[in-house]
């Protein structure tokens, strides 16, 4: 296939939502193939191995979730769910099984073209950057230095593990549970009143305005994402 035109695999049963991503990312340059099913769209992302796969969650025949766990055990393809806005249990279940993004219906197609290129760059991506950077915020990984402007800043154990976590999944949404399993281990799951404490202080500490941040974003009733970035 055309490395410098990706593929994308659109599973999902309404025609009309088919159409419109067809459209859409054939005009942002990108080919696309279509099913209508789970096992169809199965079939098509073992035949053709594209490079990003959007997936809904309510199909008619194998629900998204089983789509989602059969892919993942031969492919580490990215993979973007589209939800339902009612169906938060559903988002945190795909995403603790794999799924790197979701984008909830209706949705803002430039929203879409973002998170879609946020994931193919994080997928093509061969080494993990010992140095990420997000507007003035500097994570240097490997000396665990954490710099705002140019000035050193200060975190627990546990605001650096939080942030580490977060900072090498720039742009990927990280469940509560993900994060609490991460951070403060096995058995910590339900703690999310630990997890909300712990995210506003790093707010207090790295934002311009914790009020309104613009690093670590709340991903409401799922989790955080931290701002993606080129590095």
């Amino acid at each position: 296939m055309n490395a410098e035109k990706p593929w994308v695999l659109i599973v999902d049963d309404e025609p009309q939502i088919r159409r419109l991503l067809t459209v859409t990312l054939e005009a942002n340059n990108y080919h696309v193939l279509s099913a209508a099913g789970g096992r169809e769209g199965l079939v098509l992302a073992a035949q053709h191995r594209p490079a990003l796969v959007i997936l809904d969650i309510g199909l008619p025949d194998f629900s998204g979730q089983e789509v989602l766990r059969r892919l993942r055990e031969w492919s580490h393809t990215p993979v973007i769910i589209l939800s339902v806005q009612d169906d938060e249990k559903g988002k945190v279940t795909a995403l603790d099984a794999g799924a790197d993004d979701y984008v909830t219906k209706p949705f803002n197609t430039d929203e879409l073209l973002a998170r879609l290129r946020v994931a193919l760059r994080r997928s093509t991506k061969t080494e993990e950057a010992a140095v990420v950077t997000a507007k003035n915020l500097v994570v240097d990984l490997a000396t665990r230095c954490v710099t705002v402007g140019g000035k050193e800043v200060k975190l627990s154990k546990i605001e650096y593990d939080l942030l580490r976590l977060l900072a090498r999944h720039a742009g990927k949404v990280l469940t509560h549970r993900q994060i609490l399993q991460e951070v403060w281990g096995v058995g910590h799951e339900n703690d999310t009143h630990y997890l909300r404490v712990y995210i506003a202080h790093l707010r207090e500490k790295l934002e311009s305005n914790p009020e309104s941040p613009e690093l670590i974003f709340t991903e409401l009733g799922v989790g955080y994402r931290f701002m993606a970035t080129d590095t």
